[in-house]
């Protein structure tokens, strides 16, 4: 195996401007964008800081260290282009609004042919296929006819049809600055800090404006035609869910996330029925993003505090253990949203206000909101949702202004 070459980044800006290809981020097509190129097959051609594959990243690291992949390696992207197109739409091609993530990323095979056949490693951050997924609450509701039998979104077999997307992180650093009422420059110096250096191009490679970030990627599912989604005479149904790994794969009863990620797909799949369609976006958002490890944290310290778990102390608890409440911050949860070409939601599948206010303020209009049903509240997270509630969840018709949003972090955080 070639031993790759390193390219140390304490050189001014200037050194390596003409070797790479600039990018126009908002450009109005994808050629006067440019290509992002985060690889390391050859380090001049680097336009991007940071990697393909977010936090898998790591893993791609031990597979050359162990001499299982070639650092040469250049993948074969032949019949990998989107089965289901989506997109261009209006919002990609507006600089002020998709900040964290590359619109054209599902079609680099196609669109950027040229360059890749002249020998830049240019990889998609963006995959879009067809599949069928298959749950027991799904299967139950099937059974007791609440869910009905189409041939087309729900087969015979109680499997779903869903068109569904994986999506890489790219950030535009200027502009995800700007939506966290920061500077650039204080962004990357805090983003170097706190990833221990990791990406030393942060702050010694200032023409490098993109940055793919070492987080865990983002999932659409979309039930019924695609097109659906941008037509405004069809109905459009939405749920964001972050991640919740005990509750959505393990069925852990002390809060209401899988509950509530079902009931999502059940009304996505009715309105797909309908002739409308249905959207799930997963983000990779553990814990309040605060992580698996410090949210069982939090469970233990509630659990035995003097007189048991309790909704007034539900927030205190985990404030206590990581300083703060919530680490989502939904700034730049839309962006998935406005690279579907949403701009208009029938019904939202969610209590919170702060995913409420930042797809409202985004631009995107929401007509109905949709609480969870009492019925399906697990027993043991009725803690969670006094607390929630008590904290100001779900009070519809209070939209903050832009300005506002960064004030309003002790509250309206949650699922």
């Amino acid at each position: 195996m070639k031993t790759a070459h390193v390219v140390l980044t304490s050189h001014p800006d200037t050194l390596h401007q003409s070797s790479i290809i600039p990018i126009n981020w908002g450009a109005k097509t994808p050629h006067l964008r440019g290509p992002l190129i985060a690889t390391h097959t050859n380090p001049l051609h680097k336009n991007v800081i940071g990697a393909h594959s977010g936090s898998y990243s790591v893993y791609r690291a031990l597979a050359m260290a162990a001499g299982k992949l070639s650092d040469e390696f250049k993948p074969d992207l032949t019949n990998t282009e989107p089965v289901e197109r989506i997109g261009p739409h209006p919002q990609w091609k507006n600089p002020n609004i998709i900040a964290s993530l590359d619109p054209w990323g599902a079609d680099v095979a196609s669109v950027y042919k040229k360059e890749i056949k002249a020998g830049y490693d240019i990889r998609p951050s963006i995959a879009i296929t067809k599949a069928h997924i298959r749950m027991a609450e799904l299967d139950d509701l099937i059974r007791l006819g609440e869910l009905g039998v189409d041939g087309k979104v729900v087969k015979k077999s109680h499997d779903v049809a869903v068109t569904k997307a994986a999506i890489e992180s790219v950030w535009y650093l200027p502009k995800v600055a700007e939506k966290f009422g920061t500077t650039e420059g204080e962004l990357r110096k805090i983003l170097f800090q706190e990833t221990g250096g990791m990406f030393p191009e942060l702050v010694t490679r200032h023409d490098l404006k993109s940055f793919m970030p070492p987080i865990g990627s983002t999932s659409v599912y979309i039930f019924g035609d695609v097109k659906a989604i941008t037509d405004p005479k069809k109905e459009l149904t939405v749920r964001v869910h972050d991640e919740c790994n005990g509750s959505d794969v393990f069925g852990s009863d002390i809060c209401t996330c899988r509950p509530y990620l079902v009931q999502g797909i059940e009304a996505g799949i009715k309105t797909a029925q309908k002739g409308g369609a249905g959207v799930i976006v997963y983000y990779r958002k553990e814990g309040r993003a605060l992580g698996e490890v410090t949210k069982f944290l939090v469970y233990n310290a509630r659990k035995r505090q003097a007189g048991g778990d309790s909704a007034s102390t539900y927030f205190h608890r985990t404030e206590c253990v990581a300083g703060v409440q919530d680490m989502r911050f939904q700034q730049l949860m839309p962006d998935v949203l406005h690279w579907l070409g949403i701009t208009r939601i029938t019904n939202f599948i969610s209590m919170s206000n702060m995913k409420y206010d930042a797809i409202v303020n985004s631009g995107i209009k929401i007509i109905n909101r949709v609480e969870i049903p009492a019925d399906r509240i697990p027993a043991d997270a009725s803690v969670e949702m006094e607390a929630k509630k008590a904290a100001g969840y779900f009070t519809p018709g209070a939209v903050k202004k832009k300005k506002d949003l960064k004030k309003v972090k002790g509250r309206g955080l949650y699922e």
